[in-house]
């Protein structure tokens, strides 16, 4: 009952937790003033698209059919602006004709000023309605920005002016849409990257220590070489999508000074961005790097660029002669667009200025107190939890006599659960004075976390409230002490699971999930064969006095007679656990 009860358990947690993931839904509200998708590429310079209207005059109050049409596209941005000044607000608001296919934004706080997309569906046709303000100027202009692929968009698309009927003809010459900035002259580099000037010229953060790219495909390498009043960057590693690195304050993503190299077929872009929170990477201007350069060969991405070390104008560019926390990621890029990186960035494990003395440093995948959370809690659900139960369950008879005044078995069960115990409250705590509090983003772990710590708590406060042996009360204690026991198990055993894939302890896959199952697979097997054993022995014996069986327990004389054969299995059940332990916390030490 106890194994079957613990394998459905553990399988039914395991199985139903999963995953969500997010896709485009139009709330490009950040946009409004610029009408430029953060992507990252250069608009494209023909439209395809166009906008027409119901009327060409309007009056104050008035509502007006726009339709924008054309081959098939993915997302818009649509507004009205005085027709005299494009680069004003937004003129206006709008009214839905099918909220399916388009929705209100939000833009200068004022609700309604602009309409996007609901989705990344494709569509050839938008129909909405413009009301017209009373203080409306007297021309009107539309624009649209519409995405038809990642890469693929048109900025600022300009429609027809509309006028109201006592204004002076539109005669000003219509306003250009700004092209964007030239994009600075990109290179290819020669020659790889050389580790040889670190700690000497340059600054480096390296993966693993000491590697250099020059020798070895799978060193992810950083490196920063003041020149003057510049800095020259070189970044490296093993990725078939990007490479970025980011300058921080503190260990968390957000209001961070970022830098990617994104691959899209045989061609690296190179593109500045700020993070915001732990969201997808705003991409700025290209205008503040110079030299910039890139190489793929042999599955290595490379690329380098020089920006000053003081960027007074540009928003968002960290002054370089500052001391940061450095990240260094990697993940997979799909046309263009970037994805979450493929594992916890490395992240210094302290502030650097990289324009001072040149250093070699490194960093970890994971910092000290969650590798110290994993650790303590594998080392509790994966050893003395199940040496402890599987002592209770199997071996009383085994190791009956006294030992300081109470039966041996009772005596190892009692410290090896309060072992337990301990190390889960202090790994419990360990999080929360990492994070500062309550972590949002760890999904379902640290909901299971709690309710697995008060179950840990709980167990040895029923225990010292244990009735005597033959008191009437026993049997409920026994069936209470053996139920709150196997859900706490079970639920560590769903939190293990869950937590390994967390950014913090990211442990390398696929193989941590199959030695987890692999965990389990041997815990389950070895009660199995105990209480097939403990099965057969027991029905040589003729139970004469039902009275006497309790719950939980055997005390057949033919029990005894397997000793021998509960100690091997015991022996070499504790020899696979340590090897399990051994296997997570040898992963957990390397992040």
């Amino acid at each position: 009952m106890a194994v079957l009860g613990f394998t459905l358990g553990t399988f039914v947690f395991v199985l139903l937790i999963s995953s969500v993931a997010n896709y485009p839904t139009g709330e490009v509200g950040r946009s409004c003033h610029g009408m430029v998708p953060e992507h990252g590429h250069t608009a494209r310079p023909d439209p395809v698209h166009n906008i027409s209207v119901s009327q060409v005059t309007f009056r104050p109050g008035d509502q007006i059919e726009v339709t924008l049409s054309g081959q098939p596209f993915r997302g818009f941005l649509l507004e009205a602006r005085a027709a005299e000044d494009l680069s004003g607000p937004p003129i206006g608001s709008f009214t839905l004709i099918d909220s399916q296919v388009s929705q209100l934004l939000t833009c200068e706080d004022v609700q309604g000023y602009a309409v996007s997309h609901t989705s990344s569906s494709k569509k050839t046709k938008i129909k909405v309605y413009w009301n017209a303000p009373s203080n409306a100027p007297n021309h009107v202009k539309f624009l649209v920005t519409v995405v038809e692929k990642y890469k693929i968009y048109w900025v600022k698309i300009p429609g027809p002016v509309i006028s109201q009927p006592n204004a002076l003809p539109f005669t000003t010459p219509e306003a250009t849409v700004a092209p964007l900035s030239t994009l600075p002259p990109v290179s290819h580099l020669t020659k790889s990257f050389s580790a040889s000037d670190c700690g000497n010229k340059k600054f480096c953060v390296r993966s693993p220590v000491n590697c250099d790219p020059e020798k070895e495909h799978a060193c992810f390498f950083l490196s920063f070489t003041r020149d003057d009043q510049s800095v020259v960057v070189e970044m490296s590693g093993p990725s078939k999508g990007y490479l970025s690195f980011a300058l921080s304050h503190d260990r968390w993503m957000g209001d961070d000074d970022a830098y990617l190299c994104i691959r899209e077929d045989q061609t690296v872009h190179i593109q500045p961005s700020h993070l915001m929170g732990r969201s997808h990477p705003v991409m700025d201007s290209r205008d503040t790097l110079e030299d910039l350069a890139w190489r793929l060969a042999d599955g290595v991405m490379q690329c380098s660029f020089r920006r000053n070390i003081t960027l007074p104008g540009a928003k968002n560019r960290f002054d370089l002669n500052t001391s940061y926390y450095i990240f260094l990621a990697d993940g997979a890029a799909d046309d263009g667009r970037i994805y979450k990186h493929s594992q916890q960035p490395l992240i210094t494990y302290e502030k650097h200025n990289v324009t001072d003395d040149p250093k070699s440093v490194g960093g970890s995948h994971s910092l000290f107190l969650l590798k110290a959370h994993g650790a303590l809690m594998f080392v509790a659900w994966m050893t003395t939890v199940s040496i402890g139960v599987l002592t209770a369950r199997f071996f009383k008879s085994v190791w009956s006599k006294a030992f300081f005044g109470q039966a041996a078995w009772f005596q190892v069960h009692r410290a090896l659960m309060f072992t337990t115990t301990t190390l889960t409250c202090i790994a419990f705590v360990l999080p929360f004075v990492y994070r500062g509090g309550w972590s949002s983003y760890a999904g379902y772990h640290p909901y299971l976390g709690c309710i697995v710590t008060i179950l840990a708590v709980l167990q040895p406060l029923l225990a010292a409230f244990r009735p005597p042996l033959h008191d009437p009360r026993r049997q409920m204690f026994n069936w209470t002490h053996w139920s709150v026991g196997t859900a706490a198990r079970i639920i560590a055993v769903a939190a293990m699971f869950l937590g390994m894939d967390l950014p913090g302890l990211d442990l390398p896959g696929p193989w941590k999930t199959y030695a987890m199952i692999g965990f389990v697979a041997w815990h389950v097997g070895t009660e199995i064969v105990l209480e097939m054993h403990a099965y057969r022995l027991s029905r040589k014996v003729e139970i004469l006095d039902d009275a006497r069986i309790q719950i939980l327990e055997s005390f057949t004389v033919a029990e005894a007679e397997g000793h021998a054969f509960k100690k091997v299995v015991f022996a070499v059940y504790i020899c696979g656990n340590v090897t399990f332990l051994i296997i997570f916390l040898s992963a957990i030490n390397q992040l």
